[in-house]
């Protein structure tokens, strides 16, 4: 029997976990949250929707009731407060430091040998926070933001060739934010076919540059920061974990020498499965990329350094 448990019952936290239990990637999904009754209540509606929408899988809410996420195979982590309009994802880490290493010490005290998969922002700092807290194996926690970054990457190349978003490949790495992430053009192919035959420099450039602002662009249109995308792509990492898929998916995971870094936690194309990360896969970065690589992870490093001074690690 599997379980999967989401930690913060907010939009993208509940979003994740519908998709789960509609897809019935897991027996069980429960839904914990620190306000009474909201994790709950939206258990109980999405439940109200199986017999409408066909899924077998159970719905849980509790508040603070650590004890009924024991056993969970995957935990995924959206604690902490959404971005607002102006807002980088630099910013919230003062205040969801704390979040994420409280949540994910008691998570371990029912669940020592789930897999933690990281949401909460500055993503990539939270990760590593994460990580260097539990003191757990670097496939046990990882970060969900290539795979978002990814399918908005894909959502602008569809709409850009007017083709099938289904139909496309395109990975995006780096960190998680407006100007650290990087969308591998190069790599990115229309049924087998590179996206740099089908478009001209200036049209892919658009298609990066609105790819990086992604989430920025939905947090000025929405006051907070997107749902529904996150959430799907949280689940979709959830269960290529599950289902042991060993889908590539990018994501931010431990570095030690691959792609010329190290002691870092960085979106790169993975391999996720039963597991966690399996692998870490090597694309073979020209000049450029690799120069756009060295300044993300810069950047990401100059963010984690704020740790030093919460008092967390």
């Amino acid at each position: 029997m599997s379980k999967v448990t989401v930690v913060g019952a907010g939009n993208v936290g509940a979003t994740c976990a519908n998709v789960l239990a509609f897809k019935e990637v897991a027996d069980e999904v429960v839904m914990l949250d620190v306000k009474e009754g909201v994790s709950e209540g939206k258990a109980l509606d999405m439940f109200q929707t199986a017999g409408l929408l066909g899924f077998d899988s159970k719905l849980v809410g509790c508040t603070n009731d650590y004890a009924q996420t024991a056993n969970s195979d995957v935990v995924v982590i959206t604690s902490g407060i959404p971005r607002k309009p102006g807002m980088t994802r630099e910013e919230l880490i003062g205040v969801n430091a704390g979040i994420v290493k409280s949540v994910a010490e008691n998570i371990l005290k029912y669940s020592p040998n789930s897999i933690l998969l990281i949401v909460s922002n500055p993503m990539d700092t939270m990760t590593y926070l994460a990580l260097k807290a539990t003191g757990l194996p670097k496939n046990r926690v990882f970060g969900m933001g290539g795979a978002l970054d990814s399918s908005r990457f894909k959502c602008y190349l569809s709409k850009a060739l007017n083709a099938n978003t289904n139909e496309l490949e395109g990975l995006v790495i780096g960190g998680h934010g407006d100007t650290t992430m990087i969308p591998l053009t190069r790599f990115a192919t229309y049924k087998g076919r590179p996206v740099t035959d089908l478009l001209d420099k200036e049209t892919l450039d658009k298609v990066v540059a609105d790819t990086m602002v992604g989430g920025a662009t939905l947090t000025g249109l929405l006051g907070t920061s997107a749902w529904y995308a996150p959430g799907a792509a949280a689940a979709y990492v959830v269960e290529s974990i599950i289902h042991d898929q060993k889908k590539i998916i990018p994501s931010c995971t431990l570095l030690e020498g691959e792609y010329g870094q190290s002691d870092i936690c960085i979106g790169v194309p993975a391999v996720i499965g039963k597991n966690g990360v399996e692998a870490i896969v090597d694309y073979k970065l020209n000049d450029d990329e690799k120069a756009l690589f060295a300044k993300s992870a810069e950047a990401v490093r100059k963010t984690n350094s704020v740790l030093n001074g919460l008092n967390v690690l």
